[in-house]
């Protein structure tokens, strides 16, 4: 059974959340004091990982190279990342956002979640096994990136292509994205582990017009803000199609065990179903993120005055892209929608094609067991991010991906993620830690118990 974490194991964790490395949409501006507080924080917390392991910079992401015993092969890289996104209004927060307090329950700050615990819970696992003589037979490589929340072009990349010069190809890559729900999966009673096996694409849209402008006692037809904003309102009402891709389709085929007789029978025959599955699933947006590629606008801008006439509005439409679809169909389907030439549409930023998902092997399964172990009765499937992670980086470099985190989660907790008051329970953190003691047990030189936490100082 595992035990909440004890107050200096919360503490470490605590610390590291009031280094305020934020990352913002202008690389430029990154905070290197905060990166440079947190760098001093880790190499102070774990002394045997920075005198044992061998560390390479990139910026201010770190590669960490753990060598085997056996020095033919890799047994795993292991992805988490140092930089958090910025945060909305501080004033609705419970505790201020980069305080790091820690109660009798919770840890709280940005980042707690997303995604600092799993740095440090990595560092307090291999911290324990070094302490405890324990060895990898084959190499393990840590990869902690410092900009994943900016797409990782300066920090995971580099660190991905340093390890494609090593020739690198691990049994497993590990990262963040899935987790375990509780009373999320609709009709479902058990806590559901997801393990993801890859993510959706990443595309945002701008949509922009120019126009004569004038005077507001004189308009024509209409402004530029209202045929952008009609534009906006074409593709919102019509989203691109649902459909069953073959991951969701094992996703549902997994979780057929734990659903109630007429969904379990419905799933049975999914493959005359599946339209009739897909209707249900875009009821709610947790579950319609899997059967479509999603359509969000999020920003639009135009005119400088009540009076007078905009020559100038546009708007960004931020879409995840199912496996199938590309970001040239996102494109296609915008000017499809939009029916005004007009209006010019073209991929804003930086974009990303949908990652190609791995199957379920060895790894998978090792996974999917430790997973099992921790939390007794859940039920373990699949699935795809809807986000995106620094593991689309590296996804030539190992035989299973797994995006995965055994910390226990409600709705109400995943609504904290890049929002207010997140925040971890000491024992989701304790069950992270133990979770990585569990994986390098099982990587270990020779067959050892895998070691319990009793949430002693690791």
């Amino acid at each position: 059974m595992t035990e909440p974490v004890d107050d200096r194991t919360a503490e470490r964790l605590a610390a590291a959340l009031r280094c305020a490395t934020v990352s913002t949409d202008n690389p430029d501006e990154v905070d290197d004091p905060a990166f440079a507080q947190l760098s001093a924080h880790l190499e102070q917390s774990f002394p045997l990982v920075h005198a044992e392991l061998e560390l390479e910079r990139y910026g201010h992401s770190r590669l960490y190279r753990w060598p085997g015993v056996e020095p033919a092969g890799v047994a795993a890289i292991l992805l988490a990342h140092q930089d958090v996104v910025p945060v909305d209004d501080p004033q609705r927060w419970t505790h201020p956002p980069f305080a790091g307090v820690v109660d009798d329950e919770f840890i709280w700050g940005r980042g707690a979640i997303d995604d600092k615990s799993r740095v440090l819970a990595i560092l307090e696992a291999v911290e324990a096994a070094l302490a405890d003589g324990i060895r990898p037979r084959h190499t393990i490589f840590l990869a902690f990136g410092h900009d994943e929340e900016v797409f990782g072009d300066r920090g995971a990349v580099h660190m991905a292509d340093r390890l494609r010069q090593l020739d690198v190809h691990a049994e497993l890559l590990l990262d963040e994205g899935g987790m375990i729900t509780d009373g999320v999966a609709d009709g479902v009673e058990q806590p559901v582990a997801n393990i993801m096996l890859g993510e959706k694409g990443y595309a945002t849209v701008q949509l922009s017009v120019t126009e004569v402008g004038g005077h507001s006692s004189m308009p024509g037809k209409q402004t530029a803000v209202g045929r952008i904003a009609r534009a906006v309102s074409r593709i919102q009402d019509h989203p691109m199609p649902l459909r069953m891709t073959p991951v969701t389709a094992d996703m549902l085929a997994r979780l057929r065990q734990a659903m109630p007789a007429s969904r379990r029978h419905l799933l049975g025959i999914a493959g005359i179903a599946a339209p009739l599955i897909t209707r249900v699933m875009a009821l709610r947006p947790q579950t319609e993120a899997m059967v479509r590629t999603t359509t969000a606008p999020t920003v639009i801008r135009g005119g400088v005055k009540a009076n007078v006439l905009p020559q100038h509005a546009e708007a960004s439409v931020n879409f995840r892209i199912l496996p199938g679809d590309s970001v040239q169909s996102v494109l296609d389907h915008c000017r499809k929608v939009v029916r005004d030439n007009g209006v010019r549409i073209e991929a804003e930023g930086l974009a990303s094609e949908p990652t190609v998902h791995t199957q379920p092997g060895p790894a998978f399964e090792m996974v999917a067991d430790i997973a099992r172990a921790m939390v007794p009765g859940v039920v373990v499937t699949t699935g795809i991010v809807p986000g995106a992670t620094d593991s689309r980086h590296y996804h030539d470099l190992a035989g299973t991906r797994c995006n995965f985190a055994p910390i226990v989660l409600r709705e109400r907790d995943l609504a904290s993620i890049h929002g207010t008051d997140e925040r971890l329970s000491r024992l989701n953190y304790a069950r992270l830690i133990e979770f990585n003691r569990r994986l390098i047990a099982q990587f270990a030189q020779s067959p050892n118990t895998v070691p319990q936490t009793s949430g002693a100082d690791a």
